[in-house]
């Protein structure tokens, strides 16, 4: 009687444990795929926001042009590519067509657009070929508000803001996961990251 009783206690024990591991295991994956989704948001997160950095610096930089940049057609060119330059590095995880668009605009002092505004959008092989370039950019003019000529940079001056918009699709199963338990069919996530950066005063030196 000890014997089976002993028996029977050992399978109840295997059963409880079965039904555990069973409870917490897609609790554990669902912690794993979190972990893992977010180092690929984060990731390319970065990437854009460090690309809309590149493209505002390039703009400070360059200004309403130079002598040998013309401001009319050479600099806003430059600044995406710069923008696509640093989206398309060795080690970078973004795909160019989840670009939605990049935009060009006069900065108030707390960042935000201010007036009128330059967006490009993907085309791939269809933009400009920007100055000492021989490839087409990938992205093209689709709204001109802000002249390059026109901004200023002398002893009053624009600054200059670059935002990128991409979408973000999940790497992992999470969200078949989250929609499973929670319904819905959302897979991807909206980043926006920009940069803004007061023009070179010393760029050209004439108001």
């Amino acid at each position: 009687m000890n014997r089976q009783s002993s028996g029977e206690g050992r399978t109840r024990q295997r059963g409880q444990s079965l039904v555990e591991f069973t409870i917490i295991l897609p609790v554990f994956m669902i912690l794993l795929l979190m972990m893992l989704e977010l180092g690929f948001l984060l990731t390319d997160d970065m990437t854009v926001l460090y690309a809309s950095r590149e493209g505002a610096r390039t703009g400070a930089s360059l200004a309403q042009g130079s002598a040998t940049v013309p401001c009319a057609t050479a600099v806003d060119p430059l600044i995406i590519a710069a923008v696509e330059r640093t989206m398309t590095s060795p080690g970078s995880l973004l795909s160019l067509p989840k670009v939605g668009q990049i935009r060009l605009y006069k900065a108030d002092a707390n960042g935000n657009e201010a007036g009128p505004v330059n967006i490009w959008t993907y085309a791939a092989g269809g933009g400009p070929i920007p100055q000492g370039s021989t490839t087409h950019l990938d992205f093209k003019e689709t709204s001109h508000g802000w002249d390059a000529c026109s901004r200023k940079n002398g002893p009053t001056y624009d600054s200059i803001g670059v935002s990128v918009a991409y979408r973000y699709d999940f790497v992992t199963g999470l969200a078949a996961m989250i929609s499973m338990i929670r319904g819905g069919t959302g897979t991807s996530i909206n980043i926006n990251d920009r940069a803004v950066m007061a023009l070179n005063p010393t760029n050209l030196g004439n108001p």
